[in-house]
């Protein structure tokens, strides 16, 4: 039997809902790009939500771990997905072995977690020397601009890039990449489409709690992956922040 869908709740990204797309796509995108980092290698993804990016990741992969903290979330992961290992465990205290996998990857995590620094050093205490910690979270310059807290109520704390790289420059860790993801042409376009914004138009959507609109909903189920771009210039324009750090 099919595990029914994980609700949406904000916290985390869910596929296969229409009016989720958009953002389903663009984490999907960041997944795509860091695959190369996980081929025939032990992963944990540490905070892995629904498990889709785990699914993804266990194509390349020797083998994953997907863990998350949330009891009900890890029950769903394990029906849904019985290809991974799932385990429940904290992000601070990780349940692995010092040195046991190749790859940890944080995908749009980090700015749920309320003691990053802890959460980082167990990624260098699990990872094997030369193993690399992927990470993505949003922008705080573009996704919070002027607040003093997130706007969104499941982040704890979010980071600008100098706050990404400085994070992640630690004893045992040297960062190999900071890249910044946003859109490309066709999203552009479809920025202009809907008076400049496209992540605003359904912002306003959800806040006012009105209709989605023709326009707006089929702009926000034709998004593809790859109407992402991540490349390393202007980061304090992007929209989430990509980096790799390798364990030294």
């Amino acid at each position: 039997m099919t595990p029914a869908p994980l609700p949406l709740t904000g916290e985390r990204t869910v596929p296969g809902i229409d009016v989720e797309n958009y953002w389903f796509r663009r984490h999907e995108a960041a997944y795509l790009d860091l695959l190369r980092y996980c081929a025939d290698a032990v992963v944990l993804e540490a905070g892995c939500g629904e498990g889709y990016g785990a699914r993804l990741i266990a194509e390349r992969a020797a083998r994953v771990i997907a863990l998350d903290y949330d009891a009900f979330t890890a029950a769903h992961v394990g029906a849904a997905y019985p290809e991974l290992a799932v385990v429940r465990g904290n992000l601070a205290a990780l349940p692995l072995r010092t040195a046991s996998v190749d790859v940890v990857a944080n995908l749009q995590v980090i700015e749920h977690l309320w003691d990053q620094e802890q959460f980082v050093a167990e990624c260098v205490r699990v990872l094997r020397p030369g193993g690399r910690l992927l990470m993505t979270t949003p922008n705080r310059l573009t996704f919070s601009p002027g607040l003093d807290k997130p706007h969104n109520p499941f982040h704890t704390r979010e980071l600008a890039p100098d706050e990404l790289r400085g994070l992640l420059t630690v004893d045992g860790l040297e960062v190999e990449v900071l890249a910044g993801l946003r859109h490309g042409a066709r999203l552009l376009e479809l920025d202009a489409a809907l008076g400049g914004s496209i992540i605003d138009a359904q912002v306003d959507v959800v806040l006012s709690g009105g209709e989605w609109s023709t326009e707006l909903l089929t702009a926000v189920t034709s998004v593809r992956s790859d109407d992402f771009a991540i490349t390393p210039d202007d980061l304090d324009t992007s929209l989430d922040l990509v980096a790799v750090a390798v364990r030294t």
